[in-house]
């Protein structure tokens, strides 16, 4: 088989190999394009229904595209056409986020870490699962040390993966707390 293709390339002439070979690249950043457009979804929204799509909503519910880059989602609403500053990108410039913008992103990234939680209770019981299998083909008893400890292991890696993002939320929520009771810098210049 090796011999047969090495035979069909040494046949081609060296124009059809640079054509070859410009279509094998032009595929490939068609592939490459693709895969960058996958950090990104649509919230589809329409009578309180959510369906979240590749592709983007049908015109009679409301969109929101949700992106992931490095490390970061951010959800926009894509209806309202208006140029968003990146809040990272602001911090980094040292301009100003408002207050609403802050609290926006502190409640998105409380929803992102509660699904996360939900998520790892998932895999704790598909590992938990994985393990029994395991326990079962090999012929073990419930009380084996073995498999004890694999389900301590396991336990303890969930329940410390848990346990961050619940601190973590609850730092959060106290954050979020502390930006809701202090003044707006808007009303205050009002009374003057």
């Amino acid at each position: 088989m090796a011999r047969e293709i090495l035979t069909r390339i040494s046949q081609l002439s060296p124009q059809r190999l640079r054509l070859n070979c410009r279509l094998a690249a032009c595929l490939l950043f068609c592939l490459m394009v693709n895969s960058a457009q996958a950090n990104s979804i649509y919230k589809c929204i329409k009578d309180n229904k959510v369906v979240f799509s590749q592709t983007i909503c049908p015109k009679d519910s409301s969109q929101h595209k949700i992106e992931y880059e490095f490390g970061i989602t951010t959800e926009t609403d894509s209806d309202k056409r208006e140029n968003t500053i990146d809040p990272l990108q602001a911090l980094l410039s040292q301009q100003v986020i408002s207050k609403e913008k802050l609290l926006h992103l502190l409640k998105s990234e409380i929803y992102r870490l509660t699904q996360e939680l939900s998520y790892f209770s998932i895999l704790k019981a598909s590992e938990l699962k994985k393990i029994e299998r395991k326990r079962y083909w090999e012929k073990k008893d419930n009380n084996n040390a073995e498999y004890l400890t694999e389900v301590k292991e396991m336990n303890t890696y969930f329940d410390d993966l848990v346990n961050i993002n619940q601190v973590t939320i609850d730092l959060l929520k106290e954050r979020k707390m502390q930006i809701e009771a202090e003044p707006n810098l808007e009303d205050n210049t009002d009374t003057k």
